[in-house]
């Protein structure tokens, strides 16, 4: 049993797969609905996120599964959909993956719902399922009491949200909802972050700023931290806010984060905000996050039910 973490381009070329048309010798041509029939393949689907204390954060989460859930259980290729929280709460990928194995599922799809790369990509989710053995991980995973679970089912792991233009186009429909005068105006970006992985972070952002100058003319940007990497500080908010506003008259703040969550939208890059004088007239902030988006859910319809055709034509293939 293997465990894949695909790359942007690696994914790429796993989604384009030829269609194969199998005939059984001295037989009529059997159709694809029917050796998926006949065949032992029970695909789920299994949306995992960071997790949360924040219980708004949370909901945001299971408002997604709930809203993609019709789309793609009507294509038929997937027989289930679940969600995970990777720390502070249940149901935990541990919990969800034994669920999937009693239900007797032979392959389960995992959508990281994640910004970009992290350890909780390549490492922490391998080494909750099994297949790694990381000691940062394990020390991760024994300081916050999360279970590992091998399970029976194959594991197949889908790419981040920043493979694609969703996150761009999302933040740019944030900041035209506040902007007033873009040539009056610099944009911050906010975000958790994670120390081992800043300069794909840094480059995300500096990606995202380029796309809001190009469409909507706000310019100069920078980006600070909320998380990890500021080590929960308000003063990296500050930062980034004073850095805009030494070139342009009003920053707008946009909290690059998830779902929204009262410790870091309303704690944490509020209170930096408040630190910035005159604030009141020189910020534009809103304490939203990405979800919702129906572009996010659109993503994760098409990924998962891509995948889904992927593991398809794998079994066709080897009959």
């Amino acid at each position: 049993m293997t465990f894949k973490t695909v790359s942007a381009s690696l994914a790429a070329l796993l989604l384009v797969v030829p269609m194969a048309i199998l005939t059984s010798c001295g037989s009529k041509e059997k159709t694809n609905d029917s050796l998926l029939a006949n065949s032992d393949q029970k695909i789920g689907l299994l949306l995992v996120n960071h997790g949360s204390r924040s219980e708004t954060w949370r909901n945001a989460l299971l408002t997604l599964e709930k809203n993609v859930t019709d789309s793609i259980m009507k294509a038929g290729s997937i027989k289930g959909i679940k969600t995970a929280f990777m720390e502070y709460t249940e149901p935990s990928i541990a919990t969800r993956m034994k669920e999937f194995d009693v239900e007797g599922y032979s392959d389960v799809i995992i959508v990281p719902v994640f910004l970009t790369v992290s350890p909780h990509t390549f490492e922490d989710i391998p080494t909750i399922l099994g297949q790694k053995e990381d000691p940062q991980s394990l020390e991760m995973l024994k300081i916050e009491s999360i279970e590992r679970y091998t399970p029976t089912a194959r594991v197949h792991l889908t790419p981040t949200l920043d493979f694609t233009a969703v996150l761009k186009k999302n933040v740019l429909r944030r900041v035209a909802e506040l902007s007033e005068n873009p040539e009056k105006e610099g944009l911050v970006l906010i975000g958790y972050g994670d120390e081992a992985y800043e300069k794909e972070w840094g480059e995300l952002f500096a990606n995202v700023g380029e796309y809001v100058k190009e469409n909507k003319g706000i310019g100069p940007h920078s980006y600070g931290w909320c998380g990890h990497i500021a080590h929960y500080d308000p003063n990296y908010t500050t930062i980034a806010i004073n850095q805009v506003l030494e070139k342009k008259e009003k920053a707008i703040v946009i909290p690059v984060l998830v779902a929204h969550d009262e410790m870091f939208q309303v704690k944490i890059i509020g209170d930096g905000i408040a630190k910035v004088d005159k604030a009141a007239t020189r910020v534009a902030y809103r304490p939203d996050a990405i979800l919702p988006d129906p572009e996010v859910e659109k993503w994760v319809v098409d990924i998962s039910l891509q995948f889904a055709s992927k593991l398809k034509q794998d079994v066709f293939a080897s009959r």
